[in-house]
């Protein structure tokens, strides 16, 4: 289970793919992969999700893809047996991490208090994800290490290219990054070079500003 969570951490960056549907998934994570990204969650509210994460397992052996939008033990399961290989949640729920457990899965639950990752971690988590960070910044990081050195972070929910690396700087473990990187109107057009292209940057900015 926790190899899983060494390459999150190794890779820093997560392409969250949300989509109106599952037909484009192959080529969206296609042009991901050619830009460097090698760690994709499919959220669960995604039309076919599972069907995108079996697809996407299907794909290149160093592709770890997993599934997001996890709300409850029921959707934990159904992601696990379509092959997801962590879990991400928006909210702490500590059933869905009991079930990730069971089946040597990581879930990494949402969290915006330090009383709620310290819950999570008691429950079996060993990564949470701030989410929304937006409202918190960078400096969160530093905040909520201070009283709880071992959690392991994650930021979701208002990182973009332009603060990727002061996310990284300031010693978040990965950043989760959504529409500013899998954007809904760039697949509908199927302008997947630009998807491509915003992968590069992003993973440019890891590569400049990893600790």
């Amino acid at each position: 289970m926790n190899n899983v969570l060494d390459i999150v951490q190794k890779e820093k960056i997560i392409a969250i793919v949300r989509l109106d549907g599952a037909d484009q998934v192959e080529e969206v994570a296609k042009s991901l992969y050619r830009g460097g990204i090698r760690v994709i969650e499919v959220t669960m509210n995604t039309p076919g999700a599972l069907d995108a994460i079996q697809t996407i397992n299907k794909m290149e052996q160093d592709i770890t893809v997993g599934a997001g939008t996890v709300l409850d033990a029921s959707s934990a399961a159904a992601a696990i047996r379509a092959g997801a290989k962590f879990l991400l949640a928006p909210s702490l729920n500590t059933a869905t991490i009991e079930t990730g457990n069971r089946y040597g899965v990581p879930v990494v639950p949402g969290v915006m208090t330090p009383t709620e990752a310290l819950t999570a971690q008691e429950a079996g988590a060993s990564m949470v994800k701030v989410f929304p960070v937006r409202s918190l910044g960078p400096s969160f990081a530093k905040d909520l290490k201070g009283p709880l050195p071992q959690t392991e972070i994650m930021a979701v929910g208002g990182v973009s290219v332009s603060n990727a690396g002061e996310y990284l700087k300031a010693g978040w473990d990965a950043l989760g990054i959504g529409g500013s990187l899998v954007n809904p109107q760039l697949v509908k057009e199927k302008r997947f070079e630009e998807i491509e292209q915003s992968a590069r940057q992003y993973i440019k900015a890891r590569d400049e500003n990893i600790q």
